[in-house]
């Protein structure tokens, strides 16, 4: 089963379903025979089918949208704010390669402010998966929500066996207690490699795949923060308002204080390239990330193994 076969399988129980893409069918190619009109192509227009999206879902409709996720959260932020968030209609946004998954592109094309813009408008929902399978497991529960939706599309292959999939709730990966790790999205299996070279080198290592920024599982992520080890916030997002910022304003919610190190790109965009290459050169290979958490707990002295190997992404140019 893939994104297509699930979308498809969707379609066809539910005839509310409808397929949009503003000319971006690298998930969907093979849809627009089996759905018809239930497949609706805007053109390169991202803001008109956002507000298309919109009027369909008044007429109680689900349209799950297709475009790349820097077009989509910046130039048609107004109509996803707008005509989508201030009616609370239940649009699916099915946002391409968001973060590090668009590695070969420069800044223009390079979403790494998507989730603090799309978690600002009330009553939007933000989802991030490891990987294709982890992706595959949340989507029915998002495309049957009746809230606005975001999704960062991770077809990335699995190489974890997750749980199943409940909104709103995280996944565990393991628990520690000298460092724990939280991440979403497709720095997952970066974070996995992470935790096992801090492991072979003596730390009791936690691994937290939170799967939803919003709404995040705060009871996981308070339980973390009180067991006392340091919490790395590990995400392929501008430090301002991702994760790092979700979870200082949770600390801040409920008078709490904790040693936090930020594995994110502060004040910067990233240099573009394969996908092995963005991720050696800006630090976020398991490698660079146990390294880094090292030099925090003051053992820089470590090397962490051999350089990490890194599955090219299927979709770089």
């Amino acid at each position: 089963m893939n994104y297509e076969q699930l979308i498809h399988e969707t379609a066809l129980a539910d005839e509310r379903l409808l397929v949009m893409t503003a000319e971006n069918r690298a998930l969907i190619r093979n849809l627009p025979g089996p759905l018809g009109p239930r497949f609706i192509d805007t053109g390169i227009t991202e803001q008109t089918m956002i507000g298309a999206a919109a009027g369909l879902a008044l007429r109680g409709r689900v349209p799950v949208v297709h475009a790349l996720a820097t077009f989509l959260t910046l130039r048609a932020f107004e109509f996803i704010r707008t005509d989508v968030g201030i009616p609370h209609l239940p649009v699916k946004i099915s946002a391409f390669v968001p973060g590090f998954l668009s590695d070969g592109n420069g800044p223009t094309h390079q979403a790494i402010e998507d989730v603090s813009l799309m978690r600002g408008i009330p009553g939007m929902t933000v989802f991030a998966p490891a990987d294709e399978a982890d992706m595959l497991a949340m989507l029915p529960a998002i495309w049957a929500s009746p809230d606005p939706a975001y999704l960062r599309v991770n077809t990335r292959p699995s190489t974890y066996q997750h749980e199943p999939f409940v909104l709103g709730k995280a996944e565990i990966v393991s628990e520690g207690k000298d460092i724990t790790i939280l991440t979403y999205g497709m720095l997952f299996e970066q974070a996995l490699i992470a935790k096992d070279l801090l492991t072979e080198a003596g730390y009791s290592v936690g691994l937290v795949n939170l799967r939803s920024l919003k709404p995040l599982d705060e009871a996981a992520v308070l339980n973390v923060v009180k067991g006392g080890s340091l919490i790395v916030t590990l995400e392929d997002h501008f430090q301002t308002g991702g994760l790092y910022s979700i979870l200082a304003e949770l600390l801040l919610e409920n008078e709490l204080t904790a040693k936090v190190l930020p594995l994110a790109l502060k004040e910067r965009w990233y240099k573009p390239g394969l996908l092995s290459e963005v991720l050696e050169y800006e630090g976020f290979t398991g490698q660079h990330i146990a390294r880094r958490i090292g030099e925090r707990l003051g053992d820089g002295a470590h090397s962490f193994g051999a350089k990490t190997k890194v599955v090219e992404n299927e979709f770089a140019e």
